[in-house]
């Protein structure tokens, strides 16, 4: 990997089956090297899978699998725009329906089932949210408060009033 910036990820023995998964699911991402333990390690052992790089929609990333002592938490996220009802339905899902399930608060978040947290966000969305028409933007901002998986149609009609 030669970014000088790449999101770390930490997994318990389980970074090799969920770089696989983004690799699948996310357009424009793929897994890389997979470096094994040259020796014992706190959660494995020699020749065990060590790291994974991957990308997710671009944006290089180092699995570890570092075992069970640190989790994941909805204070880092993967924001993904998507460009229609579509796109959102089959990412959302995706997440959701291999073991994941929807965020509390709503607004497009769900977690995977390694505790990663995503928000499927349709641009339509971002850009109601930006509306300089500050009323406009409110009535996008309240749709989306009610939401788990966005409806591209609903913000739109509340933007529109």
């Amino acid at each position: 990997m030669t970014s000088k910036n790449t999101v770390f990820l930490w997994y318990d023995r389980t970074a090799e089956e969920a770089a696989q998964f983004y690799a699948r699911t996310f357009p424009d991402s793929a897994v890389g090297a997979i470096r094994r333990a040259p020796g014992d390690f706190p959660s494995g052992k020699d020749g065990d899978v060590l790291t994974v790089e991957f990308t997710v929609i671009g944006i290089p990333c180092v699995a570890l699998n570092g075992g069970p002592n640190v989790k994941h938490n909805e204070a880092f996220l993967f924001q993904i725009a998507t460009d229609d009802q579509a796109e959102t339905d089959r990412l959302w899902n995706a997440v959701v329906g291999n073991g994941g399930q929807e965020g509390d608060c709503g607004c497009g978040w769900c977690m995977d089932k390694w505790g990663v947290s995503w928000q499927i966000a349709p641009r339509t969305l971002l850009d109601a949210l930006s509306d300089p028409d500050r009323a406009a933007a409110k009535r996008a901002f309240e749709a989306m408060m009610s939401m788990k998986k966005i409806d591209v149609a609903a913000i739109d009609a509340a933007r529109r009033g």
